[in-house]
C-alpha cells in the first residue's frame, strides 16, 4: 500500500508541474527580434548634378602707361567689370563615412564638369572725340575638384553635414580692347589651373541600405588671377592694362551615392 501511495503522489507531481509549465505565458512565448539598425558607415561612389553662379565676379583693370592710366581715370576704358560666371555642371565623388553614435564623419572627392561662363561688353567713349569703342571679358570655369573632409549628425537613415577642404579647377579668362573703328587694340588671354578652398553644406537620406541620395551647397573659392592685356603692334597704340579675375562661386548640386 505504502508503495501504491508513492507512486499515485509521483504521478499527480509529474501532472501538476506539465500543467504549470503549459499554462505559463512568458515561457511560451517567442523572444522579440532585434531591431534592424541602419548604418552610416563605409566606402562610397555616386554621380552628381547642379547649377552654379559667380561669387564676387568683379574685374578690376589698371593702365601700364601714363596714357592707359588715364583711359582707366576717365572712363575710356572699364576700371571694373562685374561677370556672373553661371551654368550647369556634373560629375561623380567617392568617400568613405564612419559613425560613431549619431555622429558621422568622413572624407569625400569629387569632380565636375562645367558649363560656367560669362562674357561683357562694355562700350566706353573714347578720349578727345567721344567715339564709342568696345571692351569685351569672358571669364570661364573648365572644371571644378574639391577634396573635403565631412562632419554630421544622423537621424537613422537622415543625415544633415557641413563639409570643407580643398577646392581646384581652371580658368579661361580673356580680354579684347577695340578702337572706335573696330580694329582690336589691345588683348589677353590666359587658361589656368587654380587651387583654393571649398566650403558647404547638406543633407543625405538613404533609401535603401545601399542608395542614399543628397542634395548639397557648396562655395568655392580659387583666389584671384591676373591678366597681362597687352596692346597689339602696329595699331597706334602702346602699354596694357593688368585685369585681375576673382574666381569663386557658389554651386547647388543633387547627387546619389551607392553604398558598398
Amino acid at each position: 500500500m505504502r508503495y501504491k501511495t508513492v507512486s499515485l503522489t509521483l504521478a499527480f507531481i509529474l501532472a501538476a508541474s506539465s500543467l504549470a509549465i503549459a499554462a505559463d505565458p512568458f515561457e511560451a512565448a517567442p523572444a522579440p527580434e532585434a531591431p534592424d539598425t541602419f548604418s552610416w558607415s563605409g566606402f562610397y561612389v555616386g554621380v552628381n548634378a547642379g547649377y552654379g553662379f559667380g561669387g564676387d565676379g568683379d574685374i578690376s583693370s589698371e593702365g601700364q602707361l601714363g596714357p592707359d592710366i588715364a583711359n582707366i581715370a576717365t572712363g575710356a576704358r572699364p576700371g571694373s567689370v562685374d561677370l556672373d560666371r553661371n551654368g550647369i555642371l556634373g560629375g561623380g565623388q567617392i568617400g568613405y563615412n564612419w559613425q560613431a553614435g549619431s555622429f558621422v564623419y568622413g572624407l569625400e572627392a569629387d569632380i565636375s564638369f562645367t558649363d560656367l561662363d560669362d562674357d561683357r561688353n562694355i562700350v566706353t567713349p573714347q578720349i578727345n572725340t567721344g567715339l564709342a569703342q568696345g571692351n569685351v571679358f569672358r571669364s570661364e570655369l573648365d572644371y571644378l575638384g574639391t577634396v573635403r573632409g565631412r562632419l554630421g549628425y544622423a537621424l537613422d537613415r537622415t543625415l544633415f553635414y557641413g563639409t570643407a577642404g580643398l577646392a581646384y579647377g581652371r580658368s579661361t579668362m580673356s580680354v579684347d580692347m577695340f578702337a572706335p573703328n573696330g580694329v582690336r587694340q589691345f588683348t589677353g588671354e590666359k587658361t589656368e589651373t587654380n587651387v583654393g578652398y571649398a566650403v558647404g553644406a547638406g543633407v543625405e537620406y538613404a533609401v535603401t541600405s545601399k542608395i542614399s541620395l543628397k542634395s548639397e551647397y557648396l562655395y568655392y573659392d580659387l583666389g584671384e588671377e591676373e591678366l597681362n592685356v597687352q596692346a597689339i603692334p602696329g595699331t597706334g597704340v602702346a602699354g596694357g592694362y593688368d585685369s585681375k579675375f576673382n574666381n569663386d562661386g557658389h554651386l547647388f548640386r543633387v547627387g546619389l551615392n551607392y553604398k558598398f
